[in-house]
C-alpha cells in the first residue's frame, strides 16, 4: 500500500481515560500497526525511556525542531509542556511497511485530521463521566491536587470536540472498549 493511501490511525483522549491500555491491547491484536513515539518537553516518569516511550527534549531542543519544520503536529498541551509528532516517525514506520498509530492530544489529532483528510482515521476515547475520570487520575497517584484539577478541566474542554472525530469509544468496560476499538481499526488496516 502506498504511503499516499495508507491509513494513519489517530487515537486521542483526555488523560486518565484508559487510552494507553487500549492502545497496548490494540497493538497486540493488530501487529501491522506501529506506535508513533511522540516528542515531549516534560520530564520522564519512572521507567520511561527516551525513544521508546517519548523522545524527551528540552524546550530549546523542541523549539529548534519547530524551526526546522520537523513536526506534522505539535502543541503546548500544558503550560510550558510541548508535545509533537515528528515527521521522521511516520517515515520510520512506513519504512518498516507498517501502519502508523499516533497517540496525541485532541488539538494535535484535529491537526493531523486536517493535514491528512484522506488518510487519518480518528478515534476519541472517553470515560463515562468526568467523575470517573477524576477517580482514575487520583488512583494513578501521579498527580498533585493542582495538576489533577488542570487535567480534569482540560478533559471537560476536550470532550466538547469528540463529535469532530470519526469514531467515539466510551471506555466504561475495558474488554468491550478493546473489542470496539479493535473492530474499528481492523476495518481500515485490513481493507
Amino acid at each position: 500500500m502506498s504511503a499516499k493511501h495508507q491509513p494513519i490511525i489517530v487515537i486521542t483522549a483526555p488523560s486518565g481515560s484508559g487510552k494507553t491500555t487500549l492502545i497496548r491491547r490494540l497493538m497486540e491484536a493488530l501487529p501491522e500497526l506501529s506506535f508513533s513515539v511522540s516528542a515531549s518537553t516534560r520530564a520522564p516518569r519512572a521507567g520511561e525511556t527516551h525513544g521508546k516511550d517519548y523522545y524527551f527534549f528540552s524546550a530549546d531542543q523542541f523549539k529548534e525542531l519547530l524551526e526546522k519544520d520537523a513536526f506534522i503536529e505539535w502543541e503546548m498541551v500544558y503550560e510550558g509542556k510541548y508535545y509533537g509528532t515528528l515527521k521522521t516517525e511516520l517515515d520510520r514506520i512506513r519504512g518498516e511497511q507498517k501502519i502508523p498509530l499516533v497517540d496525541i492530544d485532541v488539538k494535535g489529532a484535529l491537526t493531523v485530521q486536517g493535514k491528512y483528510p484522506e488518510n487519518a482515521v480518528t478515534i476519541f476515547i472517553r470515560t463515562p463521566s468526568l467523575e470517573v475520570l477524576r477517580e482514575r487520575l487520583t488512583a494513578r497517584g501521579t498527580e498533585t491536587p493542582e495538576t489533577l484539577e488542570e487535567r480534569v478541566a482540560k478533559a471537560a474542554e476536550e470532550q466538547e470536540f469528540a463529535h469532530h472525530f470519526d469514531h467515539i469509544v466510551v471506555n466504561d468496560d475495558l474488554e468491550k472498549a478493546v473489542a470496539e476499538i479493535t473492530d474499528i481499526v481492523h476495518r481500515y488496516v485490513r481493507a
